[in-house]
């Protein structure tokens, strides 16, 4: 959540994320921090630093914003319902789970309290379904690896 809220405030972000303001902002960014325009060394370095974070803040707000999880949630519904779980870490109020497809979603806000009933559970994969996956904020963490 303090990842959340600190992109948000970068971005000046109050409420709901708006694609296209996130875009604009972001435009405005890069050509304020490119490392390019500046000639001293040090400010070159801070400058690197700060597109690193701007460009991070980007990908993130972007794959948490509303329309994303519009977008995907065919994917993700897919992957909740047809897919068990097969590995999980929680660290702090962040709790990631593997999928069997390969897939990887962060879920925000899961507090230990709530990961202890979801790995004590009978079945992780029910549990995560009633109370945890439809329920907090997610985002994909990582993309299916396909064999071929």
């Amino acid at each position: 959540m303090k990842r959340i809220n600190e992109y948000k405030k970068l971005y000046k972000v109050e409420k709901e994320i708006d694609l296209k303001e996130i875009k604009s902002t972001y435009r405005n960014f890069v050509k304020e921090w490119h490392p390019d325009k500046f000639q001293d060394p040090q400010k070159k370095i801070e400058a690197e630093a700060v597109t690193i974070k701007i460009i991070d803040a980007y990908h993130f707000l972007v794959s948490i914003a509303p329309q994303t999880r519009e977008k995907n949630l065919a994917a993700y519904t897919e992957t909740i319902t047809n897919s068990r779980v097969i590995d999980y870490q929680h660290k702090s109020l962040l709790l990631e789970v593997n999928f069997a497809d390969g897939n990887t979603y962060e879920y925000f806000g899961v507090n230990r309290k709530k990961f202890i009933k979801f790995i004590n559970a009978k079945s992780i994969n029910n549990f995560g379904r009633r109370h945890i996956f439809k329920s907090f904020l997610y985002r994909k963490a990582k993309r299916k690896v396909e064999t071929v």
